[in-house]
């Protein structure tokens, strides 16, 4: 059973899995890095979160290898710690979970493992707005937290498995396009991907982890232009987003 969460007295900490090559991005440098009105995507995104009251500091994911992160222009004084990328998107996470803790072993991050929660969103999402932080935060009053999501609206199809014909039309009552940031407890976040990777499950995103392990993350309606720049004509539309909410 779900049990109630005190929004009041934790903090939430963001976490950024920020360590993918974005290859459908058709780039010669991660995507995260693709300039987006003079700066990278991801320094976009990283001194949003930051901005926001909610958070209290950010863990960022990254390849070891990576040395364009060190060029970012951070703006905030909050807590910025870096963790290794992995192979997968929940290896990354799994890591900046870990090394969150590891600061707070070495008394150089003001967190409770026991009590914190945790955001994790994705590193080339720069449009999200502290209106859907602070909604998410409110709406999620259990324990098996929630995430950002946006009803499913057009006809869904599936294709066979050798072609790209249709097999079949997917009933969209009930369905859902999973947004981020994801919000779960710290220790029960930690635990569920240990869990998932001890087994070798597969894991696309936070909520399927806490899904597995059992718990039903709450799905909170989010704004339309929370989008994921994954193709070159993102990054216009990223744009005009941007602009339109800074007017």
């Amino acid at each position: 059973m779900p049990t109630q969460c005190n929004s009041t007295k934790h903090r939430i900490w963001a976490i950024v899995p920020a360590a993918g090559i974005g290859k459908r991005m058709q780039s010669t440098i991660p995507k995260q890095y693709l300039l987006l009105n003079k700066q990278a995507i991801l320094s976009h995104t990283v001194n949003r979160l930051l901005s926001f009251e909610a958070i209290s500091g950010l863990v960022i994911s990254l390849q070891p290898h990576d040395t364009r992160w060190d060029e970012l222009n951070i703006t905030s004084n909050k807590p910025v710690i870096r963790a290794a990328g992995g192979t997968e998107r929940s290896d990354s996470v799994l890591n900046a979970l870990k090394a969150l803790q590891e600061q707070t072993n070495q008394k150089q991050a003001n967190f409770d493992p026991e009590n914190d929660w945790v955001m994790v969103h994705d590193a080339v999402r720069p449009c999200i707005v502290e209106a859907d932080i602070n909604h998410l935060v409110e709406q999620v009053t259990q324990d098996d937290g929630g995430l950002l999501a946006l009803p499913v609206r057009d006809t869904m199809k599936r294709q066979h498995h050798s072609s790209t014909n249709v097999a079949s039309t997917v009933e969209r009552d009930g369905l859902w396009h999973a947004l981020t940031p994801q919000y779960f407890p710290w220790r029960l976040l930690k635990s569920a991907l240990e869990n998932a990777a001890s087994q070798h499950l597969n894991i696309t995103d936070e909520s399927s982890a806490m899904e597995l392990a059992g718990y039903s993350p709450l799905l909170v309606s989010g704004r339309e232009d929370n989008i994921k720049v994954t193709r070159p004509a993102d990054l216009q539309l990223a744009e005009l987003y941007l602009s339109r909410q800074t007017k």
